[in-house]
């Protein structure tokens, strides 16, 4: 299975830490976000890495190369300045992830995730990971039942993690260009053809300087 970390975002939150550079970069005890991300996949056996790029892209490839360090091979999907959204970017690198399910992870949380519980997860159209509100996003996203089947109109809510593993499907008929991600979703949702699981772990999500200087610290103290 291939993974895909999305790492086309502006970051306009972060500013002005990402006015020169992108928030992927951005260093949490010594070392830029994404580098945790590269190497908990290559630990959890995910080789082949694709990298979507737009803002300040080239800065983020020139830092991981080609993966060779991290014994990895990453490519990039490069979007353009201003990017394609999550969708819009995930329909661009299709032809990169081929026709095979695949892992895509956004670059801008930390977790103790183990990435490997996903390489055999029998997935219909998606199978996302949802976790526990956090304090910024206390209405949550998703329902999960009884038998792992997702909703957006059930109750209660978890957040999507970020985290999810996806059959090209999903994106087949999505036109090029930039596009959302929880339309897709929601209509998937609607024919029972997304499952999920809750991860109740350590997960942040790296949105606001306060929280990249609150795990920076939490890292430090270990």
């Amino acid at each position: 299975m291939q993974a895909m970390i999305l790492a086309a975002g502006r970051g306009a939150r972060m500013r002005p830490l990402t006015d020169h550079t992108p928030k992927p970069l951005l260093a949490v005890a010594g070392k830029p976000l994404i580098e945790y991300t590269v190497e908990a996949l290559v630990r959890a056996g995910f080789h082949e890495i694709i990298i979507n790029l737009a803002y300040l892209g080239a800065q983020i490839a020139d830092y991981l190369g080609d993966g060779t360090r991290y014994q990895a091979n990453i490519r990039y999907s490069y979007e353009g300045e201003t990017g394609l959204e999550t969708a819009g970017g995930i329909k661009k690198a299709l032809p990169l992830l081929g026709d095979r399910p695949f892992l895509v992870v956004n670059a801008d949380i930390f977790c103790d995730f183990n990435f490997a519980d996903l390489r055999a997860t029998p997935i219909k159209l998606a199978h996302l990971i949802l976790i526990n509100n956090p304090a910024h996003h206390p209405a949550g996203d998703f329902a999960i039942d009884a038998h792992a089947i997702l909703s957006h109109t059930q109750q209660p809510k978890y957040t999507f993690s970020g985290i999810g593993v996806y059959h090209p499907d999903l994106f087949r008929t999505l036109p090029p260009g930039k596009a959302a991600l929880a339309p897709l979703l929601k209509s998937a949702m609607q024919h029972d053809m997304i499952t999920g699981a809750r991860h109740t772990g350590f997960w942040m999500d790296i949105g606001t300087p306060e929280r990249l200087a609150e795990l920076d610290t939490a890292l430090k103290s270990k």
